[in-house]
């Protein structure tokens, strides 16, 4: 099992699917700022997470790691 990061043609197949799975124009996957770091997945411009590819015996999957604050949720009722 290896991961590696995800090429600039499937950056751009992983946004379609992103969009239309999740219903979100707004959503963007940006490629890595920097070499070695992972890709971020962002919606309307702000980073929310991570994606990570990983390619086992030939089989590719990808791997969403999100981050949410507790202080980005709604007040409490």
């Amino acid at each position: 099992m290896s991961g590696s990061t995800p090429s600039p043609s499937e950056i751009t197949r992983l946004q379609t699917a992103l969009r239309r799975l999740l219903g979100s124009a707004g959503l963007t996957v940006n490629p890595p700022p920097r070499a070695g770091m992972s890709v971020e997945l962002a919606v309307n411009g702000e980073v929310i997470g991570t994606i990570h590819r990983d390619d086992d015996e030939g089989e590719v999957s990808y791997a969403i790691n999100m981050v949410l604050l507790e202080e980005d949720l709604p007040a409490e009722k």
